[in-house]
C-alpha cells in the first residue's frame, strides 16, 4: 500500500499561506490531497481519486490502475477521477468503481459527460469508461486478489466507508468509529488514520480524539493522514510515541494477512 497523499481538501502547503508549515522545507510537510495505491498480486487500484491523481500515479510509476474503491463523494476524493480516462482505453473496457449507491449517484451526476451516449462525443478518448460495482459495510469483497472489507464510519453526519485489507486499515476523513467498526479494527499490524488538527473540529478528528482511538484499538503502528497545515511533520513525531507517526507522501506500507505480525513496528523508522 502506497499512501499517495496525506493533506486536507486544500492541500498543503495552502495556497498564499505564509505559516511556518506552508514555507517549510521538509518535503513530508507538502502533502497533496488523500488517497492510497494498493499494489495487489493481480494489479494496481486505488482507494479514493483525488485532485492530483494523475501526478501521484506518475509518482509512483502506476501503470494500469484496474480499478478504483471510495471511501465517499467530497470533491477532494473524486475529482481525480477523469484521470482513469487512460487505464480505460489500455484495458479495452471500463475501469469499475467500487463504491455505495449514493456515491454513484454524486459521481455520475459530478461526472455525468462520461455517461452520456458516446456517439455525442467529440472522439472515441473524450470520456471515461466508468463502471460500478456496489459494496456495503461489513460485506467484503475480492478486488485483485485481496480481500477488502468496507467498514462504516462517521464524517461529521454523513455515512462513509473505510477499508480493512489483511491487517492494514484505512480510515480517512473520520469524525467517529462506530461500536462495531471499532471491532472489526482490532488486531491490526497498521492503522492508517486521519488527524485534521490540534483542536476540535465537527467533521474531523483531531489529534487527541485520535489518540484515544489508536489506544482503544492498539494497532502495531498508526500513521497520521489527512493532517492540515497547523500540523508540523517533526513536531508531530517529537511529540509523538515511536509507533505513532504522520505519514507522508509516497510511504509505503506492506500489506500483511493472518495472524498479526510480530516484527518491530517501521513507524519510527522514516526511511520507507
Amino acid at each position: 500500500m502506497i499512501i499517495m497523499g496525506t493533506g486536507t481538501s486544500i492541500g498543503v502547503p495552502v495556497v498564499g499561506c505564509r505559516c511556518n508549515v506552508c514555507l517549510s522545507d521538509n518535503p513530508r510537510n507538502r502533502r497533496m490531497r488523500t488517497g492510497v495505491l494498493v499494489r495487489a498480486p493481480e494489479g494496481e487500484f486505488v482507494i479514493d481519486a483525488g485532485p492530483e491523481l494523475r501526478l501521484q500515479l506518475v509518482r509512483e510509476r502506476a501503470t494500469l490502475i484496474r480499478a478504483a474503491v471510495m471511501t465517499h463523494a467530497h470533491a477532494d476524493h473524486i475529482m481525480g477521477i477523469d484521470d482513469l480516462r487512460i487505464f480505460g482505453f489500455r484495458l479495452h473496457a471500463s475501469v469499475p468503481i467500487h463504491c455505495e449507491d449514493i456515491v454513484e449517484k454524486q459521481i455520475r451526476e459530478t461526472f455525468a459527460y462520461a455517461f452520456t451516449d458516446p456517439a455525442t462525443h467529440s472522439h472515441q478518448y473524450a470520456a471515461p469508461k466508468l463502471s460500478f460495482s456496489r459494496i456495503a459495510p461489513e460485506q467484503p469483497f475480492q478486488l485483485l486478489g485481496l480481500q477488502v472489507l468496507p467498514l462504516r464510519l462517521r464524517h461529521g453526519t454523513l455515512d462513509i466507508l473505510g477499508f480493512r485489507i489483511g491487517n492494514t486499515a484505512f480510515c480517512t476523513d473520520v469524525s467517529t468509529i462506530p461500536a462495531q467498526s471499532r471491532e472489526l479494527l482490532k488486531g491490526l499490524d497498521t492503522l492508517v488514520l486521519s488527524v485534521l488538527r490540534r483542536e476540535p473540529h465537527p467533521t474531523h478528528l483531531h489529534l487527541d480524539a485520535a489518540l484515544k482511538i489508536i489506544r482503544q484499538l492498539q494497532p502495531r503502528q498508526t500513521f497520521l493522514t489527512h493532517m492540515s497545515h497547523e500540523l508540523d511533520y517533526d513536531e508531530l513525531c517529537s511529540s509523538l510515541p515511536p509507533e505513532i507517526r504522520p505519514a507522508w507522501d509516497g510511504l509505503r506500507i506492506p500489506l500483511t494477512t493472518g495472524i498479526r505480525s510480530e516484527h518491530k513496528s517501521t513507524a519510527c523508522q522514516g526511511q520507507q
